[in-house]
């Protein structure tokens, strides 16, 4: 018994940390482990999760009980996808629980990552959309485009190497807008304010800014003020990155 509720408890924890690193939200989270725990057998639960860390206990038939806890690190992904096969993975479990193996089999499958080429076109197609819409001419949306793959560039080799975000959204946006910038000066009909504008948007954390006002509003105060001043710090980091590159090179 004492290993099945150390493998319930592993596998939930699980099961929370993929959707943590997916961007679902702190209530999302909470409520699908509730859930998950019941339907295999846990008489009482409780569940506190931060952005960085899920903290799980859980009470068996039997009066058992267990605690384990998780550090979660660099949980600020977005991947709507591996987020939709997770919530349909939960609910399939509620509805018939299936072993514990195959649950965290099951788990990992659901980790999808985007594969490169639709990476790429996304970005593009992002970058030179926005640009246009703020007022850019056709040939700054190509330059977008064009530097929009620097920037996927970036996302690949450089985000790994750096300690956090805010220190790579300050890299990335420098190394982007010198690039840009002296682009501009050597072709005269580039407009650096709207390339940047279009560029920019691959990098601001609107998606973690929108969880963490809904996390707030829903009452996880602790975890939206969190996520809140996370994504203002990459904000301003990005925001400096480029006014840096701005005032060196010029635009």
């Amino acid at each position: 018994m004492k290993t099945e509720k150390n493998e319930l408890l592993h596998t939930l924890l699980d099961f929370g940390e993929a959707m943590l690193r997916s961007g679902a939200e702190i209530y999302r989270v909470e409520n699908t482990m509730l859930h998950l725990a019941k339907a295999y057998g846990a008489t009482e639960i409780s569940i506190f999760v931060i952005t960085s860390s899920i903290i799980a206990t859980i009470r068996l038939p039997d009066g058992q009980e267990a605690t384990q806890s998780r550090r979660i690190l660099n949980a600020s992904g977005t991947n709507l996808g591996t987020l939709e096969k997770l919530n349909a993975l939960s609910r399939k479990c509620c509805k018939t629980p299936i072993p514990l193996h195959r649950l965290r089999k099951e788990i990992e499958d659901a980790k999808s990552s985007v594969s490169l080429p639709i990476f790429l076109i996304g970005s593009i197609l992002a970058a030179a959309s926005m640009c246009i819409f703020f007022g850019g001419t056709a040939w700054d949306a190509v330059a977008a485009a064009v530097f929009a793959l620097l920037i996927c560039l970036l996302q690949k080799k450089l985000a790994p190497l750096c300690p956090n975000n805010i220190v790579f959204n300050l890299l990335c946006s420098f190394i982007a807008g010198v690039a840009i910038c002296a682009s501009a000066r050597l072709i005269p009909v580039l407009h650096t304010d709207k390339i940047i504008i279009g560029d920019i948007m691959l990098l601001i954390p609107g998606f973690v800014m929108t969880n963490s006002l809904r996390d707030m509003l829903v009452g996880d105060t602790m975890s939206g003020i969190m996520r809140f001043t996370e994504s203002l710090l990459w904000a301003i980091g990005l925001a400096s990155g480029f006014m840096l590159a701005i005032w060196l090179i010029g635009g």
